[in-house]
């Protein structure tokens, strides 16, 4: 396959904002062509073109993760525009809280088309066009509610990032020979469009006193983490979930 551009690609999901969009900048100023990717593609386009305005290199792609017919034409786009994905960042994700014992079906089978099966189907894309260049990063971003349960009603989410970590290595063990490495990021709790609607005020408090460092993350500390992954200085790194929570993972009961 010739390449269309000598400057490496990225592909971020759900990139139009929170820590989607946060990951496609930091890819933009390490010198990548960002795609950003979202369901909704006028706020892909009004991201992409804040980056522009700051001579980043940044397009919109209008990308949905659940829907299979989406996600050919978009890597059809991509091959046919820059004949290469060097980076896909698998992003996108869905979350709602029930109790358990009531959790709807239909948000079950949801959750797990946008968040297992929409990183699937985007993880294998992106590879058939890094398998040619021998070299890809595959970054899958999960949670660390896929460690470990953190509150009640994320039946379907938690299950859904635990199983993105096991894809995640997965992956890495196939494709290893290939040149293309696969991580997981699992952010504890971050400050980001999602978590002001789905952290009420109690769970804010609760989960803050849960952390050694008591405060939520923010979106350019994930961001931060992609960057190395997505690095020549991350060669020998592959099939590992990396939490980056503030010490959540680490601790126990706090106090004294």
């Amino acid at each position: 396959m010739s390449a269309k551009t000598d400057s490496k690609v990225a592909l971020v999901t759900g990139a139009a904002m929170g820590i989607g969009a946060a990951i496609a900048e930091q890819l933009a100023r390490d010198g990548m062509i960002v795609l950003v990717s979202d369901i909704k593609l006028d706020e892909a386009e009004k991201t992409a073109q804040r980056f522009r305005q700051i001579d980043l290199s940044a397009h919109p792609l209008q990308l949905d993760v659940a829907q299979p017919g989406s996600i050919d034409a978009a890597f059809e786009s991509i091959s046919k525009t820059y004949g290469r994905c060097d980076v896909i960042v698998n992003n996108a994700g869905i979350a709602k809280t029930f109790p358990f014992i009531d959790f709807p079906l239909d948000n079950w089978l949801a959750t797990v088309n946008v968040n297992i099966t929409g990183t699937l189907l985007c993880s294998q894309r992106a590879a058939r066009l890094m398998v040619p260049r021998r070299w890809g990063r595959i970054i899958n971003i999960a949670s660390v509610a896929g460690m470990r349960a953190v509150g009640k009603g994320r039946t379907a989410y938690g299950t859904s990032k635990a199983a993105v970590i096991g894809l995640t290595r997965q992956i890495a063990t196939e494709l290893a020979e290939e040149g293309i490495t696969a991580n997981a990021i699992a952010p504890g709790p971050v400050d980001t469009p999602m978590t002001e609607v789905l952290h009420s005020s109690t769970f804010r408090a609760a989960y803050t006193s849960a952390i050694p460092m008591k405060r939520y993350g923010r979106p350019t500390e994930i961001a931060s983490l992609v960057s190395f992954l997505a690095s020549e200085s991350s060669a020998y790194i592959t099939g590992v979930a990396i939490p980056v929570d503030g010490g959540f993972m680490s601790a126990g009961a706090l106090g004294t």
